[in-house]
């Protein structure tokens, strides 16, 4: 299997391309109350014949005798599933390193131990297993402060994302960017697989006015790169570092042309492979994540959810793989949805459990064909359905916050504004032609990007 150089990327010796697409506080965490545990056990190496054939890219700097941070003092921006794949955390790993010294955590939303419940703002704090700081970057300000950084020589990335705009670890990601190259610590990003896959690209782009920490990158919403080749693409794309708002970012063309970034490949993924083809066990990314088939579903139903009475999840089952609504039954929901003739995926009648233990019945969304499936078109379709089914098109009643969330997510004011005029006459397959042709156009200006056939 051959191996690949480290990705190193400054623009201060590279031109630039131009692609157009924690408590905020320098105080300092609480000291834990108890001694620190004694760090984990390592996990004992398994028989090379029946490890994954994916190296993650962790995997990769430990196998190159982690060389890439060599002599330095780093942090880590990690949650549950930055391990390597033998199921061992990239803290542990890291620990282990006698020619690293690790001096600090930074936990994304959701948190380091991926407990906490989505849009949760939460504080500093100490790890118990360690005793290292974790700086929250899911305060006050999502973007770490001059303090957190002091004395870092580094900030490692080791962040599995999920494929679609709206997941904030990749803005999570870009903030730390950001925040690196204000105050010249270098940023290490571990690529991990994008779990759709390599090729897959759907739905509408980010319109410029629409930037926000849910789509800090003008992609389409499934944008079809690992978190590695999007750390690239902010590199090399001018205005991808600066995020509107209070608490935003704004990084100017010369902090980031003497930024310094390193991405650490994967070695055995290639675009064609989804997550069941890596051999790599799915570790929960956030509550409402916990297997790869929630990973499809989010791409599929997360945004048809916005703004009207649509349920993802069959109780708490299946999230993002099952469908309700209010008064309608499975069979009322499936007839509906299947008039639009939605190529590549099939309704069909699934029983789960509610909050209360109890069995109910609903619609779960199968994936029956992968080349025909486009996947975000289902959600526009389910747009379509509630302003049918609604006495009052909900789109245009929308609240000034209402709408403002639902732009973030969607990124497209032309849908929008047809979603409010029209309501159950909007012309959806006219707005899917257009974002699959600029998908298209994309596909092809991101592959300077790609690290991987």
């Amino acid at each position: 299997m051959s191996c690949r150089p480290l990705v190193k990327i400054s623009l201060g010796t590279a031109a630039a391309c131009a692609l157009a697409l924690g408590l905020g506080c320098a105080s300092k965490p609480t000291k834990a109350a108890t001694k620190p545990a004694a760090p984990a056990a390592v996990l004992p190496a398994l028989p090379p014949e029946i490890l994954p054939p994916v190296m993650l890219g962790i995997d990769v700097l430990e196998a190159d005798k982690f060389a890439a941070i060599a002599g330095k003092k780093i942090g880590l921006l990690t949650h549950p599933a930055g391990v390597n794949r033998r199921g061992e955390s990239t803290v542990s790993v890291l620990r282990r390193a006698t020619n690293v010294k690790l001096g600090a955590l930074f936990a994304p939303e959701h948190g380091i131990d991926g407990q906490i419940k989505a849009e949760v703002r939460f504080g500093n704090s100490i790890h118990a297993p360690t005793g290292l700081p974790i700086y929250s970057v899911h305060g006050e300000s999502r973007k770490p402060t001059p303090a957190m950084l002091k004395g870092l020589d580094a900030v490692v990335i080791d962040l599995q994302d999920i494929g679609a705009r709206s997941y904030t670890f990749t803005s999570a990601m870009a903030y730390m960017m950001a925040a690196c190259f204000e105050n010249k610590v270098e940023v290490i990003v571990l690529d991990r697989p994008n779990p759709l896959g390599g090729l897959k690209v759907d739905g509408p782009p980010l319109d410029a006015d629409f930037k926000s920490y849910v789509g800090v990158f003008r992609v389409p919403y499934v944008h079809g790169l690992t978190i590695g080749e999007l750390a690239r693409l902010a590199m090399g794309s001018p205005g991808v570092l600066s995020v509107p708002g209070a608490t935003g970012i704004n990084v100017t063309d010369k902090v980031r042309a003497r930024g310094k970034l390193t991405v650490i490949p994967m070695r055995g993924w290639t675009r064609a492979m989804r997550w069941p083809d890596t051999g790599l066990k799915w570790i929960a990314t956030s509550p409402l994540m916990p297997s790869y088939e929630a990973t499809v579903g989010y791409a599929m139903v997360g945004l048809g959810c916005l703004s009207s009475d649509w349920s993802s999840g069959i109780g708490k089952e299946f999230p993002f793989r099952g469908l309700g609504y209010p008064k309608k039954t499975p069979e009322e929901i499936i007839k509906a949805l299947e008039s639009y003739k939605i190529p590549g995926i099939m309704l069909v009648k699934q029983q789960g459990l509610d909050r209360d233990g109890k069995l109910i019945t609903g619609v779960y969304v199968e994936v029956v064909n992968w080349e025909q499936w486009h996947p975000t078109e289902l959600s526009f379709y389910m747009h379509k359905q509630a302003a049918t089914w609604q006495r009052l098109n909900p789109f245009a009643v929308m609240t000034t916050d209402d709408t403002r969330t639902f732009n973030i997510h969607v990124g497209s004011a032309a849908w929008t504004a047809a979603l409010k005029r029209d309501g159950p006459r909007v012309d959806v397959a006219l707005f899917l032609k257009n974002w699959a042709e600029r998908a298209a156009t994309y596909q092809q200006q991101s592959k300077k990007y790609w690290l991987y056939p």
